[in-house]
């Protein structure tokens, strides 16, 4: 008896990457005026949407008068959208934001008339394991996964939830290929023996790949590959169908932990490094967001449309594309445009709140000097109780020097910092060092050279909070628990991997670091050597001892608070966390770390982030479980005025 293969017709749509989204966008309206004649004339059953409701708003943007057929096919569960807005990194993005981008994308399918919705990541960048939790609390019960996964069967129990891996991936182009049916049919065997190691009687096949539109004789190519399949019966429905079909294997697997297993898929974890500018901005506009939602619900003020439309903004630059740093460069200029404006939009409503409450922020503009707030910055300009009363129009007179405070309170160091035999050390007992390596990469990997030992800044002193070293000055203030480090240097360097290593008294064998706003363990192996495991053949991508982290990462009661740099590694008894990597392609070809191209060799000269750059991280000795705490001391000092 053959084996049944339910196929669902999709395509990947991400909005912007390899080219811009007005460019996408315009291939957008013919991939899917073309699905909307399928659909109608039943050439096709139906058709998934790729889990994200924004590429169909961009669709509905020019092309309105398209809204009742979509809303009669969706009725007719013949397209399928939802539940996300976009289809966001696991890893860069917060709790807080990946709710929003549920509830959003969940508003708007509703609306629509969608009642069926998958928890679809088939191209993320691997899996966070506090994703099913969130999917739980939305009412969604399937999931769909590929990256990361390593050696799991088709179905399984991903913490609670049944979850489909796709073994052979989303991108099945092979119907759109010039290729004869007998190719066809013998190349699809070939995936489908793969897919079948690891599936019972039925099998889920997607047909579809990136920005890809649908073969018009595609039932009838379908139909004639089915003739010369010996083993397998291929046919066109969705994959509501198959978990129903599949609905009692879930159980007989399960896991617990996130999937960031590379040895049978790609992970591109280069991406947690790649334009860390990206990142430093995401991370400041998710806090503010979150702080202007907090005030506004705390004092009943109606601005949740201007919030959701800013976390609309925020949601479109997560896409893994855009957060992850891996587009053109144009595209990662629109990316900071949005950034800017949603710190506009989250710094104004704050600003606004305050002025009409009278309560007080981390950063205060005043003429005179508050208690316990010190003198950050001056700039002409307008008062604030002026610049945010609608009754009156600032005018030339009105512009005088606006003084700006930031809180600074007198609390005596409990931690110590100082130089000794040219050495940074914290408490006497754990080393700070600055490092970089060559990087032969690209915007998806770290590409590490097999020979290389890299540079070591020179320490040659420490006064007036300053640490000067062969690499930059850091700034280092100690207040409390806490060591704070600034540094602001110009990079004059490119293909460069830029790490601060601390070293401890132990190897490291485990981490606890912050994911989706809760704290996860890792454990490591310390004495593996990437260097030493560079592939030599096709299609394999090297383990590293890399991982992603959000704002905090720690071992051996040592804590690490950053404000947007979002990788560390481990090596030995040390704990690395990387500043800056630069890079100039998006994918290339010849990477030692990914012996396979991984996305368009374009070259990308922005990602060498050449000039002005920043870094900022707090460190103490705490445990994982009160990093809460510190994360409430270092945070709320990124709260600006608008007109700063």
């Amino acid at each position: 008896m053959k084996k049944q293969v339910i196929a669902y017709l999709h395509t990947h749509w991400d909005r912007e990457w390899y080219r811009e989204f007005e460019v996408f966008r315009l291939r957008l309206l013919r991939v899917f005026d073309n699905v909307l004649d399928m659909l109608e004339s039943n050439k096709i059953p139906s058709f998934y949407f790729d889990g994200q409701v924004s590429a169909l708003l961009d669709y509905l943007e020019i092309r309105p008068e398209k809204e009742p057929l979509i809303r009669k096919l969706i009725s007719e569960k013949k397209l399928y959208i939802g539940p996300c807005y976009t289809l966001v990194d696991e890893f860069l993005t917060d709790k807080t934001v990946f709710e929003k981008n549920l509830e959003i994308g969940l508003k708007i399918s509703k609306d629509f008339g969608c009642t069926d919705f998958i928890g679809y990541l088939a191209d993320t960048f691997g899996h966070s394991q506090n994703i099913p939790k969130i999917f739980k609390k939305f009412g969604i019960d399937k999931c769909v996964v590929w990256r990361g996964c390593g050696d799991i069967p088709a179905e399984f129990t991903f913490n609670g939830i049944n979850t489909v891996n796709l073994i052979r991936g989303y991108f099945m182009d092979i119907f759109s290929t010039p290729m004869t049916i007998g190719q066809k049919a013998e190349w699809l065997k070939g995936n489908l023996d793969k897919i079948a190691e690891k599936s019972g009687h039925y099998l889920l096949l997607p047909i579809g790949a990136d920005h890809l539109g649908i073969e018009p004789d595609i039932a009838d190519q379908v139909e004639k590959v089915n003739s010369l399949l010996e083993d397998y019966e291929i046919k066109l429905s969705n994959p509501f169908e198959y978990f129903e079909l599949v609905k009692d294997n879930f159980k007989q697997f399960e896991w617990d932990d996130e999937l960031r297993d590379n040895s049978k898929t790609f992970i591109l974890q280069g991406s947690y490094s790649a334009r860390l500018k990206l990142k430093q901005y995401n991370v400041k506009c998710t806090y503010l967001l979150e702080q202007a939602n907090k005030l506004q619900k705390k004092y009943g003020e109606e601005y949740n449309s201007i919030i959701e439309y800013a976390y609309k903004l925020l949601l479109k630059n997560q896409a893994h594309d855009g957060i992850c740093g891996c587009s053109t460069d144009l595209v990662h200029q629109e990316n900071i445009t949005r950034y800017e404006k949603i710190i506009q939009i989250a710094n104004t409503i704050i600003e606004e709140l305050r002025l009409k409450h009278n309560f007080k922020t981390p950063i205060m503009q005043s003429k005179e000097l508050l208690p316990e707030y010190k003198v950050i910055s001056k700039h002409y300009g307008v008062e604030n109780s002026l610049l945010y009363d609608t009754q009156k129009i600032p005018v030339t007179e009105d512009f005088t020097d606006i003084y700006t405070q930031k809180y600074s309170p007198t609390t005596k160091p409990k931690i110590k910092l100082e130089i000794k035999d040219s050495k940074v050390l914290i408490n006497n007992d754990i080393e700070m060092e600055f490092v970089r390596f060559k990087d032969q990469g690209d915007t998806y990997n770290f590409g590490a050279i097999a020979e290389d030992i890299g540079e070591k800044a020179e320490i040659f002193s420490f006064e007036n909070n300053i640490i000067k070293t062969s690499f930059f000055d850091i700034q280092a203030n100690v207040s409390g628990e806490l060591i704070n480090f600034k540094i602001d240097w110009d990079n004059k360097l490119k293909n460069k991997l830029w790490q601060v290593k601390f070293n401890l008294k132990s190897p490291v064998t485990e981490t606890y670091s912050e994911d989706m706003n809760t704290i996860i363990k890792r454990k490591f192996d310390p004495d593996y050597d990437m260097r030493k495991h560079l592939p030599k053949t096709r299609g394999i991508e090297v383990k590293t001892n890399f991982a992603p982290m959000q704002r905090y990462v720690g071992t051996q009661g040592f804590g690490i608070i950053t404000q947007g740099l979002t990788e560390y590694e481990v090596k030995n008894n040390s704990l690395l966390i990387t500043i800056l990597r630069s890079t100039g392609v998006i994918s290339n070809a010849k990477n030692p770390s990914r012996s396979t191209p991984a996305g368009p060799p374009i070259e990308v000269p922005e990602a060498q982030q050449l000039g002005a750059n920043s870094a900022e991280f707090s460190v103490g000795f705490f445990a994982p479980e009160n990093y809460q705490k510190y994360i409430d001391i270092v945070f709320p000092q990124i709260i600006t005025h608008a007109k700063q």
